[in-house]
């Protein structure tokens, strides 16, 4: 016979342990304790199993039954409900945190030290104060879009696609690691704001280039950030690159300057030809740092640490171009557009901005194929811009 919420709440702690039956296997055991726990008896392969499903009164008797109902699907689908109730534990345990940090562990080394920092301050300000301790399985589309809203809130709409990227690519991990089945973050970009599309600003035009080129000549300020700011335009690399050069990079018997691949953003090593211009800066300035400092352009504080990211734009600024007309970034900018309009090559220019070949061999053998071209390329480029310079 059934039993009834009235039945259960009456039934009294005997000198042994009994149980009632439900039917279908479903019975509330009652303790010498007092503590009633409905459970599930069954069989599996062969042999008798118990499932516990919970504590009466903490679940009720109806959510006995179904508990119960889901056992016995779970049953028909040849799957074990003891085993699938311990897995689902195990799976609780995970956490998004837990999950984040070892996604990150595991990805970091593929990434500059700079980028991987910058990707877990995102998580640690934008993503774990609202979803660190939740099981990563519990977790629903609607919940990484609330976090996601918040970011969009303070105008930050570019960030929050980059952190739905990040937080999508967790998802994915988790994935391939056995702890769920679902990815809740694959669409969530189509809900957000489109970000607007902010170009870094750089000069392209000749004439207004010539007066950059005029103006950094004439710069008043310390020696390293003037020397600094004479050789970014001729090998047009990133600013973190170019803050972070070292002398054991630089190849003098070959006019090279090879970038190890730990410091570059796709996490391949990079080779910049260096002109007769470039190469003469190098050794303007070597007196002063190539003796004292690991950095080409050390700090102008320390000569331990590399020149801080800001130096260059306040540079820039202090000759008079402002940060809406032109940055650090965009001396890349501005030799990609001129060297294009001249003529070269668009794989060879690519090739030097360091844009990685998607294909892995093909780019392997470019990179040995173009180097001549692109030695000729760098000197083409100098001697450009010392036209461009005086007029």
């Amino acid at each position: 016979m059934a039993l009834t919420n009235t039945q259960i709440k009456n039934l009294k702690p005997g000198p042994k342990t009994f149980k009632k039956s439900d039917g279908q296997g479903l019975f509330i055991e009652v303790r010498k304790t007092g503590n009633k726990i409905f459970r599930f008896k069954y069989m599996f392969d062969g042999k008798h199993q118990l499932l516990t499903l919970g504590r009466y009164p903490d679940i009720s008797l109806k959510e006995a039954r179904q508990k119960h109902l889901e056992a016995r699907r779970q049953l028909a689908e040849g799957i074990n409900p003891a085993q699938a109730k311990k897995a689902g534990r195990e799976n609780n345990r995970n956490t998004f945190g837990i999950v984040a940090r070892e996604w990150y562990e595991n990805t970091r080394n593929k990434w500059t030290s700079g980028h991987a920092q910058l990707v877990w301050r995102r998580l640690e300000a934008n993503v774990l104060p609202w979803l660190e301790n939740r099981p990563i399985t519990e977790i629903t589309t609607g919940d990484v879009l609330k976090v996601l809203r918040k970011i969009e809130a303070r105008g930050a709409v570019e960030s929050a696609h980059r952190i739905c990227q990040v937080i999508s690519r967790i998802f994915v991990y988790a994935i391939a690691s056995g702890y769920l089945e679902n990815n809740p973050a694959s669409e969530i970009h189509k809900a957000l704001k489109t970000p607007k599309n902010r170009n870094l600003p750089a000069i392209t035009d000749p004439k207004r280039i010539r007066e950059l080129l005029q103006a950094t000549d004439g710069f008043s300020g310390s020696f390293t950030v003037y020397c600094a700011l004479r050789f970014a335009p001729l090998v047009f690399v990133r600013p973190g690159e170019l803050r972070k050069a070292e002398w054991i990079e630089i190849d003098w018997k070959e006019n090279l300057w090879i970038i190890a691949e730990h410091r570059m953003k796709k996490r391949r090593a990079h080779t910049v030809p260096l002109s007769k211009q470039a190469r003469n800066i190098l050794e303007e300035i070597y007196p002063l740092t190539g003796n004292s400092s690991k950095y080409i352009f050390p700090s102008i504080r320390t000569f331990s640490r590399p020149m801080s990211e800001n130096t260059l734009r306040a540079a820039l600024l202090r000759i008079g171009f402002s940060k809406e007309e032109h940055c650090p970034h965009g001396f890349r900018t501005t030799a990609s557009t001129r060297l294009h309009e001249m003529g070269w090559k668009s794989r060879v220019v690519e090739m030097q901005l360091a844009h990685v070949d998607q294909n892995k061999v093909r780019g392997i053998y470019n990179r040995a194929e173009y180097l001549d071209e692109r030695i000729r390329m760098m000197q083409a480029w100098a001697d450009y811009l010392d036209t461009l310079k005086n007029g």
